[in-house]
């Protein structure tokens, strides 16, 4: 689990790189370089304030285990304020 200040999501990651997505720590933030096509499902999820799921890592891994979780809660309370 990383905690962040902000979230930049770049959808210019080219499908021929070999990878489903790239997540790297950027100053006190997180850079997520996802497809055009994950871009356009993460609108929508947005949109719909749906939970949404990005799988990191290559495409031939067998056993992918960092994910990036945009999740809508119930309580803000519990949420960053700032």
């Amino acid at each position: 689990v990383t905690g962040a200040s902000f979230v930049v999501f770049n959808g210019a990651l080219k499908t021929s790189s070999g990878f489903l997505a790239k997540s790297s720590i950027v100053e006190d933030g997180l850079m997520v370089q996802i497809t055009r096509e994950t871009m356009e499902s993460l609108r929508q999820a947005l949109r719909d304030k749906k939970d949404f799921k990005i799988t990191c890592g290559k495409m031939d891994a067998g056993d992918v285990k960092e994910y990036v979780d945009i999740c809508w809660v119930e309580n803000e309370e519990k949420t960053n304020k700032g």
